[in-house]
């Protein structure tokens, strides 16, 4: 197989392709570059584009914007990613920015293309269900958040979808980490507040022992206990603000 086939190969959507299908995929692309911080795709710019993009390096971030103009993020999409199947499969105009986080390469598919494989290639098109389900489950998840939780909750919510068992390594054995906390003001896009109110829990919940910071890491001594901060159990300092 070419070099392009087998970087193709690496992205979830074709990765079960026969290599003669992937070879054909291949001849049919075409690839592109964007530095960090560029502007992929735009909501409601007028484009006739809707090609679906595969991710063959780099990071790339799913936003949009609220009326105020605040920024709310939807995904962030890492190598071996895929996005933009939506404008492919109904027509319509992109529903969202999509920014990229790092340097990244990118192989766009053509609508007819992403079309003729999802109708001729039974395992593309399972995973395109499969991601169109997970992406309505998560809605549902952020919409029952923004609904029912308050500022402080939907921080703790984030960092306990953020954080994973620690492997014993940074003197955080039998405890919860976030490797790499993500900016304030991504966290913020996230969870639909202010950075400022990010900042606010973060600084709260460090005083009363709830989280530990260790430069880019975040360390969950007891999850219990921000468990029970995100159900409602909040610090006094913070039901005062």
């Amino acid at each position: 197989m070419t070099t392009l086939a087998i970087e193709l190969a690496r992205v979830d959507l074709l990765a079960d392709l026969p290599r003669n299908s992937l070879a054909a995929v291949a001849a049919q692309v075409r690839t592109m570059r964007h530095g960090a911080g560029a502007v992929v795709l735009d909501a409601d710019d007028g484009s006739s584009n809707r090609d679906v993009f595969l991710v063959l390096e780099g990071v790339v971030d799913v936003i949009n914007y609220a009326l105020t103009g605040r920024e709310v993020s939807f995904a962030r999409i890492e190598a071996g990613g895929y996005f933009g199947e939506l404008s492919a499969i109904d027509g319509l105009p992109r529903s969202a920015r999509v920014v990229a986080a790092t340097d990244c390469r990118l192989a766009a598919l053509s609508p007819q293309l992403f079309d003729r494989l999802v109708t001729e290639e039974p395992t593309v098109a399972r995973k395109v269900m499969l991601r169109l389900a997970r992406i309505i489950r998560a809605c549902d998840e952020r919409i029952m958040d923004l609904s029912t939780l308050r500022a402080v909750e939907r921080v703790a919510v984030e960092i306990l979808r953020l954080a994973r068992p620690s492997d014993g390594n940074a003197g955080a054995p039998g405890r919860w980490v976030v490797d790499r906390l993500p900016a304030q003001r991504d966290i913020a896009a996230r969870v639909g507040t202010a950075r400022e109110t990010v900042a606010r829990v973060l600084s709260q919940l460090q005083e009363d022992g709830v989280v530990e910071r260790r430069g880019r890491m975040l360390v969950v001594p007891d999850r219990m206990r921000l468990l029970r901060v995100a159900a409602g159990d909040r610090p006094e300092a913070l039901l005062a603000r």
